[in-house]
């Protein structure tokens, strides 16, 4: 098995001088991959003098960009992804790759409460976790961890599929779910970061709800759209059953509602059948290599 382990890093040195001498003494042979998503401090540089590959990006792009930058160069057939600020101890990697090698596709360290960066970041993975394990039907431990190992063969599949941003963890998870490839989760520990956080929580509000909908679209639109539906549904026909008791005829708003209710469900009813689609173009791209 040839190993290839990734680290998207931005303005990360602190961490990679610490990240990487660990990484190449557990794994002398392993091929690593330090995507430099356009850093401003020695971040490149500390990555060349341990050893590292490095890809250099003129400005940053994204997390998962410098993921999707990893994928593309690594020559691994088994990837790990893990964070370069230090809150991954490579330590744990020979627990993901044992996984790996029972039969599943995917393997993701699953942070407990007390890895979360603060308490809300924390109860918003904890919504995520709930609403994807719903829509999946498989219990997910963890689904915006960024320490995770694959197959590169099935991890290339959905590459098109990935955000640039900070999302690559939800839809990976998710893709994998809805082509029944098997997913697994181990515990682990995870450190306080070394350096300063990338992530705003004004600025990354309207990522809780863009998350939501890509778990939905990602993986069943009508599991989403369903209920919505039979929710305006249900409106439509209390309210209809009130003007007709107290006024006896049917209003406009008992109509949009109606309306609303039919509309929603075959958007969802579309939705579903471009999801199919787009996993069916992506397992045919694939089968020409």
């Amino acid at each position: 098995m040839r190993l290839s382990v990734i680290l998207p890093a931005k303005n990360e040195a602190q961490g990679l001088q610490q990240t990487l001498p660990a990484l190449r003494a557990l794994f002398p042979a392993a091929e690593i991959i330090v995507v430099d998503d356009g850093s401003t401090d020695a971040t490149a540089s500390v990555a060349a003098a341990h050893g590292a590959t490095v890809l250099s990006s003129p400005y940053p792009m994204g997390n998962g960009a410098a993921i999707k930058r990893g994928t593309r160069a690594a020559s691994g057939d088994t990837l790990v992804f893990m964070d370069a600020d230090g809150q991954h101890d490579p330590a744990l990697i020979p627990q993901l790759l044992a996984r790996l090698e029972q039969g599943y596709d995917m393997v993701v360290g699953a942070r407990n409460a007390q890895g979360q960066a603060n308490a809300g970041r924390g109860a918003a993975n904890a919504f995520y976790n709930r609403l994807a394990s719903w829509m999946t039907g498989h219990k997910v431990a963890d689904l915006t961890s960024g320490f995770r190992a694959v197959r590169a063969e099935r991890f290339r599949e959905f590459l098109h599929l990935l955000p640039n941003g900070f999302s690559y963890p939800t839809t990976s998870t998710m893709a994998f779910f809805r082509s029944a490839y098997p997913v697994a989760y181990v515990p682990i520990p995870v450190a306080a970061r070394l350096g300063k956080s990338h992530i705003r929580p004004i600025r990354d509000g309207l990522r809780f709800l863009l998350i939501i909908f890509r778990i939905a679209t990602l993986y069943s639109p009508l599991k989403l759209f369903a209920p919505t539906a039979f929710a305006f549904l249900l409106l439509g026909l209390g309210y209809y059953g009130y003007t007709f008791t107290t006024e006896h005829r049917f209003t406009n708003m008992s109509a949009l509602l109606l309306s609303a209710a039919v509309i929603v469900f075959l958007i969802g009813l579309v939705s579903e059948q471009i999801t199919g689609l787009t996993y069916l173009a992506a397992r045919a791209e694939r089968k020409p290599e």
